[in-house]
Order: C-alpha cells, then sequence, then structure tokens
C-alpha cells in the first residue's frame, strides 16, 4: 500500500529591497527532498466555470508508512505523478504519535492541492 514516491521542494531564502528575508522559489535556491513509503488517494477535485475561465482544483491526502517521519512541512510544494504535476502543502502536516511510545512519529499525514485555469 505504501508503494508511491514524491518529491518535497522546498524553497530556499533571499533579502529582498526592504531587507526582509523571503522564500527564494528559483531553480538554483530549492532544496529536493525525495519521499519514498508514501500512499497518496483522491481527497477534492472542484471545478468552478466562470465567463472567462475555468478553474479546476485538484486535492490528494497522502499517508505516510507506520514508522516513518517524512521531512514535509507547510508551505512546501510536492512533485507528484508521472507527470511531476506540481502541488502546494495545504495546512499544517500532522505528526501522529505511536501509541505504544508517544515520543516517536508512528506515521505523517498530509494534504496538498493543485489549481490550474
Amino acid at each position: 500500500m505504501f508503494r508511491q514516491q514524491l518529491t518535497v521542494v522546498r524553497p530556499g531564502t533571499r533579502t529582498d529591497r526592504s531587507g526582509s528575508t523571503v522564500d527564494d522559489w528559483s531553480p538554483a535556491a530549492v532544496t529536493r527532498i525525495p519521499v519514498t513509503r508514501v500512499h497518496v488517494q483522491p481527497n477534492q477535485q472542484t471545478e468552478t466555470v466562470g465567463d472567462t475561465r475555468t478553474v479546476v482544483t485538484t486535492g490528494l491526502r497522502v499517508l505516510s508508512a507506520p514508522g516513518t517521519n517524512p521531512d514535509v512541512r507547510a508551505g512546501d510544494r510536492i512533485e507528484f505523478g508521472p507527470s511531476n504535476l506540481l502541488y502546494q502543502v495545504q495546512g499544517e502536516v500532522a505528526r501522529w504519535p505511536d501509541p505504544t511510545n508517544s515520543s516517536r512519529v508512528h506515521h505523517v499525514e498530509f494534504t496538498m492541492t493543485r489549481v490550474t485555469g
């Protein structure tokens, strides 16, 4: 069941003109982190038809294998699927405690969304 893989894309940082530190999504600045032993399943799909465009939102739910604690954070982007489509992690990443040892993570769950149109 946990035979899928994805790639976490994490931004670097840079200083903008006002001196603030901001995310840097340029190809040279991002870090790619391969993640294996996950199960990805459909979560939500919506389509909104407007006068000038159609917006399609696709949501997926990701669960890691028991005993794993992949390095995924809110705000990361995820490359997934045969075409390496880019998704955005939505909300906080849930790290579920092991029922027999609360100091360990049993598994991780999060949702990711892709919006086109």
